[in-house]
């Protein structure tokens, strides 16, 4: 979620109307990179392809994009408690102070496709995480979630041999919880490090991020 991609002219060119809550936590225009969880390896994401998307459908729309990603970590990482739960909330709250959380992108489980166990439950880990994260920020809140790249089977060594059961477990979201999507990576090519998202695929992934949104937020 954080991206890698290879920064572009048109990556660093602002979009009228699509603003990022920055870790000092003001807001500036939404140029990549956005995220800032490893400076030495940040790149372009999905974000600003999500809100220009999302801006087609609803023009002069003011969209605030709250960055929070943390590149590498698993699902654990991320449950009640735990600091990037804590960040991430304290980081949606300040941004509620100027306007109306909407919903929240996920992008993470290649951590969780190294071991089979942690793969197979991803669903109901999934589900707890995101049950404490509502009660903080807003019951019913939508989420969509990404399925990881279809490429990482083709990783040399097979270091994520149970990453087509988290895909699995992501894609089956929508069918047990509440007001989740499912946006999917096929086709999409990574950077030539068959680990990451190339710059292309992540614009790809956010206008199918945006379109899964819209299918559960009817004023899109």
């Amino acid at each position: 979620m954080a991206g890698r991609g290879a920064v572009e002219e048109q990556d660093k060119t602002p979009i009228p109307g699509v603003f990022m809550l920055t870790k000092e936590l003001t807001w500036a225009p939404a140029v990549d990179p956005m995220h800032f969880d490893r400076p030495t390896i940040i790149g372009t994401g999905l974000g600003r392809s999500f809100a220009r998307e999302l801006l087609r459908a609803r023009p002069g729309t003011r969209i605030g994009l709250i960055p929070a990603a943390f590149g590498g970590s698993a699902l654990d990482e991320w449950q009640p408690g735990t600091n990037h739960f804590k960040n991430a909330v304290a980081r949606a709250r300040a941004a509620m102070k100027n306007g109306q959380l909407r919903g929240i992108l996920w992008h993470q489980g290649e951590a969780d496709s190294a071991d089979e166990s942690k793969a197979r439950s991803y669903r109901q880990r999934f589900a707890v995480m995101l049950s404490a994260l509502r009660a903080e920020l807003g019951a019913g809140l939508p989420v969509v979630a990404g399925q990881l790249g279809e490429f990482l089977r083709d990783r040399e060594g097979n270091p994520s041999p149970f990453s087509g059961v988290v895909n699995e477990q992501l894609a089956t979201l929508p069918l047990h919880l509440d007001r989740v999507a499912f946006a999917s990576s096929a086709s999409l090519g990574h950077k030539g490090d068959v680990v990451h998202f190339d710059s292309p695929g992540l614009r790809e992934l956010g206008r199918r991020y945006a379109l899964a949104f819209r299918s559960l937020d009817p004023a899109w």
